[in-house]
């Protein structure tokens, strides 16, 4: 079972040997969202060289000043407007003129999907440090989610860099109004951006923040990778610490507008698990990211746990919009972060949160905790 590390043993090193395994724990912790973590494989390995990056606990840098960053938008379009190279840095000189707080280390905005990694490859293009710290432990589709916004802790002001140069500054609203106005950018200038939000002192933001999400990630990958090919459905959740949902083929798939900036989905799988050959349905709901599964109508699990699709060949954690019917594939559940699965929060991420008449349903505490 994946294991985090000991924390006696120093911070986790990243290495190049480390990202495969990495891009499948952020993949995991994506949920079915977070946009493709292997678009940024190549640049983080690319970035490393011969080196390592470390990921360091706040406790290591207790008088940091951190500036969250990640991407922000309609990632799959990142292979169609690529980047100029300069987006993370345009966005923190930026950031540090309006507040004229020089930053003294990043941190990721999610640790889920490909933000996982474009935070790490922002702290080597700027040569901070990186702390394994982030806002949301997952992927979750809106800023209001951020757990900063959560408790209070200002996002504002900050600072969106598109490829084309251009730099928006927000200043002067919450988290909601963020949402809006870098919408109604991203809609305007391609579809996505950089963001970098406003320097923190660490030892303030660190306690609303989810700590040791990458870790985690890195553990998971590395469990993933040491698995049997193929596995056995029960090896693999194990193995991850979580719990099977379903093994199965994709039945149907239902894909539809909402009234927000966000689209819905549903995806139904037989699951064949019992062998009779003709199981459950087993539901899940999504919007970017998986949000609820339900068995035979039955709410099973929910966010803030990690809903997770893997492929039943290879194992390989698939996203929500990648999926198609006829597929054969694994619905797992793990653990959420435990930032999130607390009850003075977690009405900000559970499925009523959305608009599904559901309240969180979470795997015990005992359960594959990491």
């Amino acid at each position: 079972m994946a294991t985090t590390p000991d924390p006696a043993a120093g911070p986790p090193l990243i290495s190049p040997a480390d990202v495969d395994a990495l891009v499948v724990g952020v993949s995991l912790l994506g949920s079915g969202g977070g946009g493709d973590a292997a678009t940024f494989a190549g640049v983080l390995r690319q970035r490393l060289g011969g080196g390592q990056i470390a990921l360091a606990r706040p406790a290591e840098l207790p008088d940091a000043w951190v500036v969250p960053v990640g991407v922000i938008g309609a990632t799959h379009v990142l292979t169609e407007k690529l980047p100029n190279g300069r987006e993370f840095r345009d966005a923190v000189e930026a950031v540090t003129r309006w507040t004229w707080q020089t930053p003294t280390a990043l941190m990721a905005l999610e640790a889920g999907g490909l933000n996982g990694l474009s935070a790490l490859v922002a702290a080597l293009d700027l040569g901070l440090p990186f702390v394994d710290a982030d806002l949301m432990g997952r992927a979750l589709p809106r800023l209001d989610q951020f757990t900063w916004a959560v408790r209070g802790l200002p996002v504002t002001p900050c600072a969106l860099a598109e490829p084309n140069g251009q730099v928006l500054v927000v200043d002067n609203v919450g988290a909601s109004g963020l949402e809006r106005t870098a919408r109604a950018f991203l809609s305007a200038t391609g579809g996505w951006a950089a963001l970098a939000l406003p320097p923190t002192e660490l030892r303030r933001a660190a306690p609303e923040s989810a700590t040791g999400s990458l870790a985690r990630a890195l553990a998971l990958g590395r469990a993933h990778a040491a698995l049997p090919r193929p596995a056995e459905p029960a090896e693999i959740a194990a193995a991850l610490g979580g719990r099977m949902l379903a093994t199965g083929r994709v039945l149907e798939i239902a894909r539809r507008g909402h009234g927000h900036s966000f689209g819905r989905g549903s995806i139904s799988i037989i699951d064949f698990a019992d062998g009779s050959g003709s199981g459950s349905v087993v539901r899940l709901e999504a919007e970017n990211e998986f949000l609820l599964a339900l068995s035979d109508g039955e709410p099973t699990a929910s966010c803030p746990d990690l809903l997770c699709l893997l492929d039943r060949r290879t194992a390989a954690p698939r996203t929500a919009d990648t999926i198609r019917v006829g597929e054969e594939v694994i619905a797992l559940v793990l653990p959420g972060p435990p930032w999130w699965r607390r009850g003075d929060v977690i009405g900000h991420v559970a499925p009523n949160a959305f608009g599904l008449d559901s309240p969180a349903v979470l795997l015990p505490d005992a359960a594959g905790r990491m």
